[in-house]
C-alpha cells in the first residue's frame, strides 16, 4: 500500500490519499492570544475577598476592639468611659494586657470569612451580570442596588458571627460576676443557642442590615465611582495611585455614613432582654 502523501501547500485540488494541510497559525494571532486576559473564576474571588479580609482583620481587629468599646462607653446616660481612641487604647491594654485588644479575635475571622466573602462575592457576581456587552461597568444607580442586594445577604448570613465578636470585645468592660466568657467564637455561637435560643443568633439582625446596606453603598460604589472619576480626569491613570486615593476616599465617606447605624448595631448586639420575651417582647436594658 502506498504511504499517505501531505498535500503541497497551495495546490487547491485535493490530491487522494493525501493528509489535510495544517493551517498555519500567524505570529499576530498568537501574540493577541496570548495579550488576552484570563478570567478569575467567581469562585476563586470569593475566596480571595474573604482571604484578603482575614489578613486585614489580624491587623485591624484592636481598632475593632477600641471602636466598639467607645461606640458603648456613656449609655445610659453614664459618664463616658472613654475620652479618645489614645485612652480607650491604654485603658484596655492596663486593665487587660495587651492581649486584651484583641479580645474576639476567633469571632472576627469568622466574621470575615461569612460577611466580607458573601458581601464581596455577591457584588462582584452581580457587577458583572448588570455590565454592559462591551465591558461598560453599570450605571451609579445599578451600583447602588448591587450594593444593597450584596450588604443584605452578607448581613444574613454573617450576623451570627458579628453578634459574637461584639460581645468578646465588649466583655472586658463589664464586672467579673456579669462577664459572659466566651473560650472563643464556636463556644459563643453554641452557648447563645442554648440559653438564649438560635433565633438570637440573629439578634440585632435589622440594624446589621441596615449598616450592611449603608457600608456597601457608601464603600463599593463610592470605590468604583472614584476609581472612574479619577481615571476620566486624566490626572491618574488605572494603577496603584488611583486605587490607593479611591480606596481613601471611599473609606472617609464609609465611615461618616455608616458611623450612627454601627452605634445603633453595636449598642443592641450586648442588649439583654429584662423580662420574658411573652411579657414584654420589645423591653430591653443594656449592660452596664
Amino acid at each position: 500500500m502506498a504511504s499517505a502523501q501531505r498535500a503541497p501547500v497551495g495546490d487547491s485540488v485535493p490530491v487522494p490519499g493525501a493528509l489535510p494541510a495544517k493551517p498555519a497559525s500567524s505570529p499576530a494571532a498568537v501574540i493577541e492570544l496570548l495579550r488576552k486576559p484570563k478570567q478569575i473564576p467567581n469562585s476563586v474571588k470569593f475566596m480571595l475577598g474573604g482571604l484578603s479580609g482575614c489578613m486585614a482583620t489580624m491587623v485591624v481587629h484592636p481598632l475593632d476592639v477600641v471602636k466598639n468599646r467607645m461606640q458603648l462607653s456613656g449609655e445610659g446616660g453614664a459618664a463616658r468611659e472613654h475620652k479618645t481612641s489614645l485612652h480607650a487604647i491604654r485603658s484596655i491594654a492596663a486593665k487587660e494586657g495587651v492581649l486584651g485588644l484583641y479580645a474576639g479575635l476567633s469571632a472576627g475571622l469568622l466574621r470575615q470569612a461569612t460577611y466580607t466573602t458573601t458581601r464581596l462575592g455577591v457584588y462582584t457576581w452581580l457587577f458583572e451580570r448588570f455590565s454592559g456587552p462591551g465591558g461598560q461597568p453599570p450605571n451609579f444607580l445599578q451600583k447602588t442596588g448591587i450594593a444593597i442586594v450584596a450588604g443584605s445577604i452578607a448581613a444574613t448570613v454573617g450576623t451570627p458571627a458579628e453578634l459574637s465578636m461584639i460581645r468578646m470585645t465588649a466583655d472586658g468592660r463589664l464586672p467579673v460576676d456579669q462577664r459572659r466568657n466566651y473560650k472563643n467564637v464556636f463556644d459563643a455561637l453554641i452557648r447563645i443557642a442554648k440559653e438564649e435560643g438560635v433565633i438570637k443568633l440573629w439578634r440585632g439582625y435589622l440594624p446589621t442590615v441596615g449598616r450592611a446596606m449603608v457600608v456597601n453603598v457608601a464603600q463599593l460604589v463610592s470605590y468604583s465611582q472614584s476609581k472612574e472619576i479619577l481615571i476620566e480626569s486624566g490626572y491618574l491613570k488605572d494603577g496603584i495611585p488611583c486605587h490607593f486615593a479611591a480606596s481613601m476616599i471611599s473609606g472617609f465617606l464609609t465611615t461618616a455614613f455608616s458611623m450612627p447605624v454601627d452605634i445603633a448595631k453595636t449598642r443592641f448586639a450586648v442588649s439583654v432582654i429584662t423580662q420574658s420575651p411573652e411579657a414584654v417582647p420589645a423591653a430591653v436594658t443594656v449592660n452596664p
